[in-house]
């Protein structure tokens, strides 16, 4: 069973006027699935995990290209990336002669670390890149959407996602994730995520220098999920896991490059010198989170300690996740002072900043409390938001309105 994925018509919209297009997320989100699916009939398809077709493109990338044809998707690209010499080289061909060179070539990758500098420093100007996640629950539920909105009049136009809309099923949804086999399968959560971490072990971290022992990084994965919503301290990391802090700083820039965390970085201005300047962390996948951190079932997460965090969690995720469904840039930051005063996020845009707080209750109280110090910044505040069980969006007071995690 195929779901549709949101991002499929900014991707072919931008197949309209790039040569390359890249897709990049972690693995197993199905970026494979969905290209294969919108893609034309003439489009032709090859994984670089094929033996054969890796070593041909590594021993004669010319005769590659003449075997495998110039549209052409080529999966997990990151395994030669010499290739793009040759994906240069035929681009600007076209060029030169005056031909049409927009849609030759679809490129995904799972290992971001590896793929983006490449790409980025071979084939500027001549790329669109894209990020990939596991499904949004908008997605899951066959609702697609644009990028989260925070004007309130576009709020009350939209649908609420009807599994979202009772704390229970919300942690549900948590505890199991968006992984796409596991939910278009009868795969056993726990069997899944047991192979999928045994995967990205063995296949993508091996190898990389970065990376010693992989029982160490394993360790560091789990650490890193018992910490989802937290501040980032490398220190922290460093003395729990046995490793130096440079080496924490180099893993957890691998965890957010495969694309498995989110880095959400603190709003920061000259105007005042008071701001925290550490950023928190973010799963983008809830479930495999929860399956790290060996949470047995929805319930028991949802009154651990631990709730709070993996709400707050998913909301993010899920915002993050609608930015990149639509091809859009996120302009995301939370808020922290030398006070300890916070603001779960905000939003900044040219007009102005919207602050937002994230609160499992359906009623919160004082949830708005902290919006006031950004009235010490020179910039605009726009109307806030407060991201709750609410049944339905409501003001909370002039200023603020309450709105249902059921409409990002």
């Amino acid at each position: 069973m195929y779901i549709k994925r949101t991002l499929e018509q900014s991707f072919l919209e931008a197949n309209s006027y790039y040569p390359v297009l890249a897709l990049c997320g972690q693995r197993q989100v199905g970026k494979s699935t969905m290209l294969n699916t919108i893609k034309e009939k003439d489009r032709k398809y090859v994984t670089l995990d094929d033996r054969n077709a890796r070593h041909l493109a590594e021993n004669d990338p010319e005769l590659f290209f003449e075997t495998y044809g110039n549209k052409l998707i080529i999966d997990e690209f990151q395994r030669v990336p010499d290739l793009l010499l040759e994906i240069k080289k035929i681009v600007d061909a076209k060029a030169i002669n005056n031909e049409n060179n927009n849609g030759m070539f679809w490129l995904t990758g799972s290992q971001q670390f590896r793929m983006i500098k490449s790409i980025s420093e071979t084939l500027t100007g001549r790329v669109g890149l894209f990020s990939f996640s596991s499904f949004s629950q908008s997605e899951l539920s066959n609702m697609p959407r644009p990028a989260f909105s925070i004007e309130i009049a576009e709020l009350k136009q939209r649908n609420p996602v009807k599994e979202l809309t009772s704390v229970h099923s919300v942690y549900e949804r948590i505890f199991k994730g968006g992984m796409p086999k596991l939910n278009t399968s009868k795969i056993p959560r726990d069997r899944f995520f047991m192979d999928y971490i045994t995967t990205y072990l063995e296949r993508d971290i091996h190898d990389l220098e970065q990376v010693g022992k992989l029982d160490e990084f394993y360790n560091f994965l789990v650490f890193m999920a018992a910490r989802t919503g937290q501040e980032l301290k490398y220190d922290e990391i460093a003395k729990n896991i046995g490793i130096s802090a440079p080496t924490a700083k180099a893993w957890v820039s691998i965890l957010e490059r495969s694309g498995i965390i989110f880095i959400l970085h603190p709003y920061y201005t000259n105007v005042t010198n008071r701001l925290v300047k550490t950023p928190k962390v973010y799963f983008l996948d809830t479930g495999l989170a929860a399956y790290l951190c060996r949470w047995p079932n929805a319930e028991t997460l949802e009154n651990g300690a631990m709730s709070g965090a993996f709400f707050e969690t998913f909301v993010v995720s899920e915002i993050v996740k609608s930015y990149y469904n639509t091809g859009k840039d996120l302009n995301l930051y939370y808020y922290r002072d030398i006070d300890k005063k916070e603001i779960d996020l905000l939003i900044v845009n040219a007009d102005g900043i919207t602050p937002i707080e994230i609160k499992k209750a359906k009623s919160p109280s004082d949830a708005d409390k902290n919006f006031s110090v950004l009235k010490k910044l020179d910039i605009q505040i726009k109307t806030g938001l407060v991201l709750c069980m609410a049944d339905e969006i409501v003001p909370f007071n002039k200023d603020v309105w309450l709105c249902p995690i059921s409409l990002i």
